[in-house]
């Protein structure tokens, strides 16, 4: 009788020993599957989707400290190509000026108009000459707010008998403003010079 007693008291602290193990792995899987749903949330919050012509894109969020120097170097590079990329017509010249001029500040808008009243854009109308530019590189410094660039590009201008091309470079600095839709980078051109602007190549073309 008494090693019934006995067995029956080693299958109850097996069967409590077994309800333990089993409570501590219902603990511990309900705790992984909260860890896990919250890191599936978080990274679900981290995709971001953009319909273009009727597709789901994905792109992916992050922290603009990141993706600053790439989007500072695209905010000059797309105001070089603005403000330096003209065609032979009055409308195409202040629509590209116009979304140059929302990328930086005054001083863009004073070269703008030493252009104008030396009578550049009208001698590049009157003569059918269209101007492209080429950004070939940007040297920025992050470390010192506002952020200083210099900006090498080649400029071409085409001709009806010629092609001209020419060396063209720039310094100014970036500093942070609201973003928009005429701004979507957030950064301001300040103190733009021109420290070089000369004739490298003229290249004749066959009559």
């Amino acid at each position: 009788m008494f090693n019934q007693f006995k067995n029956i008291d080693t299958a109850f602290k097996h069967i409590k020993l077994f309800s333990y193990l089993l409570i501590f792995a219902c603990i511990a899987i309900s705790c992984f599957a909260i860890w896990k749903s919250y890191q599936s949330s978080d990274n679900y919050k981290q995709h971001i989707y953009i319909l273009a012509n009727g597709k789901a894109l994905e792109a992916i969020a992050s922290d603009r400290k990141q993706n600053t120097p790439v989007e500072a170097r695209d905010h000059i590079k797309t105001f070089h190509e603005d403000f330096f990329t003209l065609d032979p017509d009055d409308k195409v010249i202040q629509a590209n000026i116009t979304k140059a001029l929302y990328l930086a500040d005054a001083s863009a808008k004073t070269a703008y108009d030493n252009l104008r009243e030396s009578g550049y854009y009208a001698n590049l109308i009157s003569g059918n000459i269209s101007q492209q530019i080429n950004v070939d590189s940007i040297k920025l410094n992050m470390n010192v707010y506002p952020y200083a660039f210099k900006c090498f590009a080649t400029e071409k201008l085409i001709r009806t008998t010629s092609t001209t091309t020419r060396s063209l470079v720039t310094q100014g600095y970036l500093r942070n403003v609201s973003r928009s839709d005429n701004n979507p980078h957030g950064f301001l051109i300040e103190r733009l010079e021109t420290l070089e602007n000369k004739d490298e190549q003229v290249k004749n073309k066959l009559p």
